[in-house]
């Protein structure tokens, strides 16, 4: 889960530049801004969970690796080594799975941000107060786009 952490930090941080560097086009009255739940619109995407299942073992492939070269091995370096090594192929493939959802994710929200006419999107979490709620017109995005992918 640590990389859908980073991904929500950095669609905060975008989120958060992108506002600095609007300012001027914020003071306009007539600005919409969206808002959405970023976890929520992950945890939703069609392919989600089958990704979270292929991660998965991966994961366990990497920690089966990790424990056979690790019990044949007798330098405490090289074990920690060995494990470092595991973790971090085993964070790789994670990253190359997930990457296309995120890019997925990053369209669907351009979509509906498009078609809404809004000029930013904020992360729900980070607004006080307003804006316009796409969290589930962009779940229903994505939905219609991995329906005409099948």
């Amino acid at each position: 889960m640590n990389r859908m952490q980073r991904w929500l930090g950095m669609v905060l941080a975008v989120a958060l530049v992108t506002a600095l560097c609007a300012g001027t086009a914020l003071a306009a009255e007539d600005v919409k801004m969206g808002v959405l739940d970023p976890q929520k619109v992950l945890f939703n995407h069609p392919h989600f969970k089958a990704t979270q299942e292929k991660i998965q073992k991966i994961t366990e492939n990497k920690q089966s690796e990790a424990k056979m070269a690790i019990d044949a091995e007798s330098d405490n370096k090289k074990k920690a080594e060995i494990y470092q090594k595991k973790r971090e192929e085993a964070a790789l493939e994670e990253q190359k799975l997930m990457e296309p959802l995120f890019k997925q994710v990053d369209t669907a929200i351009r979509t509906v941000a498009t078609a809404k006419k809004l000029a930013i999107v904020f992360d729900k979490n980070v607004a006080f107060f307003g804006g316009v709620d796409i969290t589930d017109d962009v779940i229903q995005e994505l939905k219609k786009v991995a329906a005409k992918g099948k």
